[in-house]
């Protein structure tokens, strides 16, 4: 059977592909369309039109804010990261501590407390920043543990040779170590990223208007729900799958023999 798969040609395997995506596609809109006609609910889409200006803003600062986070989290990943085997024991136990605090607390405590304590000690007003500092630093501890766990899965053995063949240690982590970590991090990355995405909808909590906060708006004047949170499904779908389908370009790119 697997050779036979082997041999499909090119056009014949597209074709399958093809398939089974509309396949899969048109399952899945029986089960909504089953599940739908069951409930009895009658749509009134036209209630979206009325928010319409509301929700494409509350898009536009959630993509904005996310781009903000994502950048600023791979920086303080990378930072804490490395820092948790710096020699230095000062940096190495505050990037011990920052983590293990950051991940061993829920986000909304993170986003009540940085605002109402941390942020207004230190006369922060704009909303806006607060937030990406708030997903930031939550996101950057999750992406440190991801990049820790992928240096420390090359073996010392690639180290030793590095350092035979005459390489400083900036050389064996710019060409020996981190080709290797970048391709093994990069599924759990993706899952990271695409989460402060989505967990960036808690920033509702404090009066930041995203997303999330749009269709709570809606939902709250219109009482209908599933028109405002459905489009906040396909909203946030638009936002993640883009990083998903980047992170298997990436792979690809960068895959090494091993």
């Amino acid at each position: 059977m697997e050779s036979f798969i082997r041999d499909i040609p090119g056009r014949d395997n597209r074709k399958a592909h093809l398939f089974s995506g509309a396949l899969i596609a048109l399952l899945l809109a029986g089960v909504f369309w089953f599940g739908f006609s069951r409930l009895g609910y009658r749509f009134a889409w036209g209630t979206i039109y009325d928010y319409r200006i509301n929700f494409l803003r509350g898009y536009g600062t959630t993509l904005l804010l996310s781009l903000f986070a994502l950048v600023l989290s791979l920086i303080l990943g990378i930072l804490f990261g490395l820092g948790q085997k710096s020699r230095l024991l000062p940096f190495r136990y505050l990037s011990l501590f920052y983590v293990e605090l950051i991940r061993g607390t829920p986000l909304l405590v993170q986003i009540l407390i940085f605002f109402y304590v941390i942020a207004n000690a230190a006369g922060l007003n704009n909303r806006f920043v607060v937030g990406v500092l708030i997903m930031a630093l939550f996101s950057g501890a999750y992406i440190a543990e991801i990049i820790r766990g992928g240096v420390e899965s090359i073996g010392a053995s690639q180290r030793e040779s590095a350092r035979s063949l005459g390489f400083t240690p900036a050389q064996t982590y710019r060409y020996v170590i981190f080709p290797q970590v970048l391709t093994r991090i990069l599924p759990s990355l993706a899952g990271q990223l695409a989460s402060l995405i989505k967990d960036s909808s808690l920033l509702s909590v404090i009066a930041i208007k995203e997303f999330t906060m749009a269709a709570r708006e809606m939902n709250a004047n219109t009482f209908s729900t599933l028109e405002a949170y459905i489009p906040l499904a396909a909203g946030y779908l638009l936002l993640t799958l883009p990083i998903s389908r980047l992170t298997r370009l990436l792979e690809r790119k960068f895959s090494y023999e091993t």
